[in-house]
């Protein structure tokens, strides 16, 4: 039975179709890089102080001494949040009482800002911050702000994920550009924090849903060769490319109303891509929209100038796709598997760590010692070499290497800023850079390597649970940031340490490089040192009686070999093969664990092999004259070991792979 991209292959890899589609997926990522984190300069907080009205009518230097000196990150600085009691200095004042010389500035009682601030317009002009006084006991509603955001992405991609598989991928797609566009627009005229924020949740809610849905569709739609270059050098670039022109606008547009609208007017961007975005054929197949499906498909093939077949779908393929909507999975079929469980709990932890490393650093960039838009932009620029990188390392090396390293380089570049002495700042921007771009690379490698984990049956399902942990990551890391308010460094210690803390736990996960996708979650590779889950599974009734089996047929054939075999001891090849039999009867009498079990069948598999061999190459052998009781062995054999295989992750059976292990005696 022929799969999906089997039935596509005539497509070729990289037509004219195939450019345009990613193209146009990519050219629709490019607003939501910019319009992803605008609340970095909508939401930022300018320098302040207490307000000191007129009306007072105090001398300048009693002005200069009436907001107290603060200790913040070893230096002094002025309040923000505070000044001395007005009354009393207002007193002081008109008694021309100098500060400091004729009183005691700091025995004086402090009180609130009770008359409000003033902020500094050296780099905005306005931010919701500014116009709302989210500062000193209001302070926190700057992180929640973004967090409330990364809410709406959390429940947006749950819902807009069972829409496009319900309604179908392009006009979910368009829908949620569509939401977007408009939100943002609304949002340009909110009168409070409270309606800005509650307008932000759904700007969160369709923003990244697009970016999800266009990441599936284009999955779907392109080569399998094309995929992981799609996914870095097409929607990551694109988000990549979108976020550098972000400082660009913020830096000529310093009124925060003014920066929403160019954020809303990059949704016209949007427009001309209707008539370049098909919908997905693979998803029309799985709904039984055989003819639309065909169209697609026929009309890539008159663009691509090859020549489609008369059928394309055969009745038994449709069959096929028919059966697989009526199989419905849900997330008990992988919390009945322990290893599925550890696997699932490991990238869990992954995304939510990557996610919450990669949104920090953005949203820390206007905390950076230097221009805040130059320094957004640099925070944008190393997103390019990382996506390069992230893609060399797919295709060249391991993918437990290819995750531990970003994880770990990006962490360690991390965790060791706060020792570098406070003078180099340059130096520590330059370390954060390089942390950012690891964490990048490693966000960009997380996607192939939990797609690659997790069964066809459930991947799906398995990867939306992973971006929904993930968005956990998101919601926090603006508190995450917010912690420096009572350390500096407490954001680099916490992302710096889960960093390096992933990096090494990914080393557990199993290597899937070069690994043929598995189709039920029985073939699923198991993590490091987890035995096989059978054991732990509740078909427990089903492996035994598999392992029964086996062993029955194990006793079968070492009986029918040894007997034909016992006479033909002259022969230097039959002695081999009799010590092979030797050594199998010898290997594991009891066999109690699972890994017992795989490993004597995989022997005898070598086995068999290698007798097959000898017997065509020696005439000596009575194999031949027996043949029939042969076939009869091996078949009971090979129903025994397929029915073992469906409760275990290898797949060995008529392959040559663990030959490595034969014993010395059988070679």
């Amino acid at each position: 039975m022929r799969d999906y991209d089997d039935i596509t292959a005539f497509l070729g890899t990289w037509g004219p179709f195939q450019l345009t589609v990613f193209l146009a997926l990519a050219i629709s990522i490019l607003p939501n890089g910019f319009v992803g984190l605008y609340v970095v300069f909508v939401g930022d907080t300018p320098s302040h102080e207490c307000l000191i009205p007129e009306v007072f009518n105090i001398s300048d230097k009693w002005r200069e001494a009436a907001i107290p000196m603060v200790m913040q990150d070893g230096v002094l600085k002025r309040s923000s949040c505070s000044r001395y009691k007005m009354e009393t200095v207002r007193n002081f004042s008109a008694l021309n009482y100098a500060p400091n010389v004729d009183v005691n500035v700091s025995e004086i009682e402090v009180e609130s800002c009770v008359d409000g601030w003033i902020y500094s317009k050296e780099i905005y002009e306005s931010t919701i911050v500014t116009e709302w006084d989210l500062i000193c006991e209001n302070e926190y509603k700057g992180p929640l702000t973004s967090s409330i955001y990364f809410f709406g992405v959390l429940v947006g991609t749950f819902l807009s994920g069972q829409m496009s598989d319900r309604y179908g991928r392009r006009p979910v797609l368009f829908a949620m550009m569509a939401m977007q566009t408009v939100t943002i627009l609304i949002q340009m005229f909110s009168p409070s924090w409270e309606i800005f924020t509650a307008i932000y949740f759904f700007i969160g809610f369709s923003g990244f849903s697009n970016y999800v849905v266009a990441y599936v569709l284009g999955c779907e739609i392109l080569s399998p060769a094309s995929r992981v270059v799609f996914g870095s050098l097409g929607i990551f670039m694109g988000s990549g490319i979108g976020q550098m022109f972000l400082p660009l606008a913020a830096y000529f547009i310093r009124s925060w109303r003014w920066l929403v609208l160019i954020n809303a007017l990059t949704g016209l961007l949007y427009v001309p891509l209707w008539w370049f975005i098909p919908e997905s054929p693979r998803w029309l197949l799985s709904q039984g929209r055989i003819a639309e499906a065909e169209a697609i498909l026929r009309h890539a093939a008159e663009k691509n100038k090859v020549k489609a077949p008369e059928v394309i779908f055969t009745s038994s393929e449709i069959e096929e796709a028919a059966k697989m909507r009526e199989k419905k999975h849900n997330i008990l079929d992988i919390l009945r598997n322990y290893n599925a469980v550890l696997t699932i709990m490991i990238c869990s932890l992954l995304w939510m760590v990557i996610t919450m490393s990669y949104y920090a650093l953005i949203l820390n960039t206007t905390n950076l010692h230097g221009n805040p838009y130059l320094n957004y932009f640099l925070s944008a620029v190393v997103e390019v070499p990382a996506f390069i990188i992230a893609t060399l390392l797919l295709r060249y090396c391991s993918r437990r290497f290819c995750q531990s390293s970003t994880l770990l380089t990006g962490g360690a570049m991390i965790f060791i800023i706060q020792l570098i002495p406070k003078d180099l700042t340059e130096l520590a921007t330059a370390l954060e850079m390089l942390g950012k771009l690891g964490v990048t690379a490693a966000f960009c490698v997380v996607y192939a390597v939990t797609s690659e984990l997790f069964p066809t049956v459930v991947r799906n399902m398995a990867m939306g649970t992973c971006s929904m942990t993930a968005r956990i990551g998101s919601i926090v890391s603006p508190f995450i940031i917010y912690l420096g308010n009572y350390y500096k460094y407490i954001p680099y210690i916490v992302i710096g340490s889960l960093a390096v803390f992933s990096g090494l736990i990914t080393l557990l996960l199993p290597e899937t490089k070069r690994k043929v996708l598995p189709e039920t979650i029985a073939q699923m590779q198991r993590i490091k040192g987890e035995r096989n889950s059978a054991f732990k599974s509740s078909n427990r009734d089903q492996y035994n009686t598999a392992r029964a089996n086996l062993k029955r047929a194990i006793r079968e054939a070492k009986a029918d070999y040894r007997r034909r075999i016992k006479d033909h001891l002259g022969s230097n090849n039959s002695r081999q093969v009799w010590q092979g039999v030797q050594h199998l009867t010898n290997y594991r009498t009891n066999i109690g664990a699972a890994e017992g079990d795989l490993a004597l069948a995989e022997e005898l598999n070598i086995f068999f092999a290698r007798f097959e061999a000898l017997s065509l190459d020696s005439h000596q052998f009575a194999y031949r004259k027996n043949r029939s009781t042969e076939d009869a062995v091996a078949t009971a054999l090979h129903a025994a070991l397929s029915h073992l295989e469906q409760r275990t992750t290898l797949q060995w059976w008529g392959s040559s792979e663990g030959e490595t292990s034969l014993p010395t005696e059988t070679r």
